[in-house]
């Protein structure tokens, strides 16, 4: 199955030019045979990141967020994904903080959400290259079922 993901990075300080992060995730989307439907960078503002998804929804199977969960006043992403999403996907987050805690106990801190906008999964990742892909690494084999799931076609 050919998927078709988007990739948000949420920063008020990086550009596509440096956003590490958000090109180490395309490459592993490509490497797994999908599709980059749109790779952007939105100042860490609710409204900006809410809108980017809203955009992105509309051509793509999969969402992922990269940066914006962690504790600071400015980290945003997880209420602005809920903002436009409709149903929660708690155990994906789980999934990906689970793997992390193995590597780092700062794991816990991370309040990022995995949530559905109509027939798109939205998924946040850390915004470090190393802990963006490290989660990534933990989910990826599953995308293809949930959005198999999501559009209704059955176990």
């Amino acid at each position: 199955m050919e998927l078709s993901v988007a990739i948000i990075t949420c920063s008020s300080t990086r550009t596509l030019a440096d956003d590490t992060a958000g090109e180490a995730l395309a490459e592993l989307i490509i490497a797994q045979g999908w599709t980059v439907s749109t790779h952007v960078v939105v100042p860490d503002k609710r409204e900006s990141i809410s809108e980017a998804i809203v955009d992105a929804s509309v051509e793509s199977d999969v969402i992922l967020t990269c940066g914006g969960s962690g504790l600071s006043h400015k980290d945003v992403t997880p209420e602005a994904t809920a903002d436009v999403c409709e149903r929660n996907v708690p155990g994906i987050a789980e999934a990906m903080r689970a793997a992390s805690m193995l590597k780092t106990r700062r794991a816990m801190l991370s309040r990022a959400v995995c949530m559905q906008r109509g027939s798109t999964l939205v998924i946040n990742l850390p915004g470090s290259q190393k802990a963006a892909t490290e989660c990534f690494d933990a989910i990826y084999d599953q995308l293809e079922h949930a959005v198999e799931m999501t559009a209704g076609l059955g176990h």
